[in-house]
């Protein structure tokens, strides 16, 4: 027997940020200043009053808080932690319908996620458990959650973060956003163009290398607005191009236009664990990059198809694991920096792409490990990577790609949790703090605090190491300690 009713309002909670999933929806780009959006289950409205504090135009609707809100079409629509809280399945399949039906382009549906290691013992009530407030949850899998949206709206449900799902509704609009999401942002090369005597063709070809850039091919006429001075100037877009060529030299323009394509293939194999759309469904843009990197679209899927294939062969990722430019090579694992993914080669890229693909964005997770034998992918979450010399592990989300079981790691409440060394490993050589990071561990294995990894892995075990070598830590800096001093964590930079 129940208690009383069910307290749904009390599900609730006050903050004093954005949630979960407006801060993906804000991430990916989907919504901005000029973009209507409405929050179905909207509580107590902090993420319309910080919204609208940004420009976009919001509203929302919640039966306890805001009852007399008028349920509208937008563009974006949120239904955030609103199904889990329904205790009756009729109830919770007719409210995602009703959100649905007010979205014009995309409704992002949020609902809590089952993750090994979490929680304690709940009370067994219904398909969920009823908590000790009286109030009621449903925690779906992962997958599981993402089968009931489709299942029930009948179109295909990607995931954004754990336990968050974007759903589209125009099939060219879910394609580009997915081609997007595996597409690499490239840096114009300008060698020689700021000699141009002509600043008028100057004027005229940096915003035509812009486009170039970008599409990593000569772009048709309605892709590029100034195309029709540039044809009556050169004659044609292609010798345009190839004017900005002699100006700049073609090897970066060559690697441009391999990057895209690695980025299209990624995309490609990605989108083969979903029905792969024919080529007359996908945006114009990406149907022209089809006939300009492959020939056809038939060749391009049948190349990724090869790659993804070789993706399940952990001999291959072991192979392409010792291949690697950037990251920090293990007996058993390649750890890489967030920032430095996009510069593996498309098999390693695919093969973490195969995570994001059922986990989406992991919040905060700014280091990846590859298991380079066991077909597993773990999340780290370092959120002072960048100021702490040795910063601690907060969490870690590990993904059996063959099993598709999550674990959960939480090292929040623990008093001695890992911390890391040698922090330039793992960064690309161009990023901006490789060199500082650097300069730390030359100090630190120069005064031998790095030999005997195996004593120093932890918060605890690191400053007893400091202590006995007579060191402290000021920011990334190395310095002698003073007898009285108490080892702690170090001053800021």
């Amino acid at each position: 027997m129940l208690p009383g009713p069910i307290q749904r309002h009390k599900t609730a909670i006050r903050r004093g940020d954005f949630s979960r999933p407006v801060k993906c929806l804000l991430r990916d780009g989907l919504v901005a200043a000029g973009v209507t959006f409405f929050d179905y289950g909207c509580g107590r409205g902090e993420d319309l009053e910080l919204l609208a504090g940004d420009g976009v135009p919001c509203s929302g609707w919640d039966p306890a808080h805001r009852p007399d809100g008028a349920r509208a079409e937008a563009d974006v629509v949120n239904l955030g932690y609103v199904l889990n809280v329904i205790e009756d399945t009729r109830e919770r399949a007719e409210t995602l319908r009703a959100a649905w039906g007010l979205c014009r382009k995309v409704l992002a549906v949020s609902a809590q996620v089952l993750v090994a290691g979490r929680g304690k013992n709940p009370v067994e009530f219904g398909d969920g458990v009823l908590t000790s407030r009286n109030t009621f949850q449903k925690f779906f899998e992962q997958s599981e959650l993402k089968a009931y949206l489709e299942a029930e709206l009948g179109t295909e449900a990607i995931p954004a973060g754990i336990g968050t799902f974007y759903l589209f509704r125009d099939e060219e609009r879910r394609q580009a956003f997915l081609a997007n999401r595996y597409r690499r942002r490239e840096i114009v090369p300008r060698r020689r163009i700021a000699e141009l005597r002509t600043e008028e063709i100057r004027q005229a070809l940096e915003p035509f290398m812009e486009v170039i850039a970008g599409l990593g091919r000569v772009p048709d006429t309605d892709e590029f607005p100034g195309a029709a001075a540039l044809v009556e100037r050169f004659g044609s877009l292609k010798r345009a191009f190839a004017a900005v060529q002699r100006l700049t030299g073609t090897e970066a323009w060559d690697d441009i236009a391999r990057r895209r394509r690695e980025d299209i293939l990624v995309y490609l194999a990605l989108s083969r664990f979903r029905k792969r759309p024919a080529i007359s469904l996908l945006p114009l843009t990406l149907q022209r990059d089809m006939k300009a990197f492959f020939g056809a679209y038939t060749k391009a899927c049948a190349e990724a198809d090869a790659l993804l294939f070789k993706a399940g062969d952990a001999a291959a990722i072991d192979e392409a694991c010792k291949r690697a430019t950037v990251g920090k090579l293990l007996p058993d694992d390649l750890y890489v920096h967030q920032s430095a993914i996009d510069s593996l080669e498309p098999l390693l890229r695919i093969y973490e792409g195969c995570g994001r693909a059922y986990l989406g964005e992991v919040e905060g997770a700014n280091l990846i490990k590859i298991h380079r034998r066991t077909g597993k992918l773990s999340y780290l979450i370092y959120p002072e990577f960048e100021s702490d010399p040795h910063p601690a592990l907060l969490r870690c989300v590990k993904l059996n790609l063959r099993t598709r079981q999550i674990e959960c790691y939480d090292y929040a409440e623990s008093s001695n949790p890992p911390v890391l060394h040698r922090k330039e490993t793992f960064l690309h050589p161009d990023h901006k703090l490789r060199a500082k990071f650097a300069k730390l561990t030359e100090q630190e294995e120069k005064q031998g605090l790095l030999e005997d990894a195996s004593g120093i892995g932890t918060r605890d075990g690191w400053a007893r190491r400091l202590t006995e070598k007579g060191f402290a830590l000021k920011g990334h800096k190395l310095v002698k300690s003073r007898p009285d001093a108490t080892v702690g964590r170090p001053e800021a930079d």
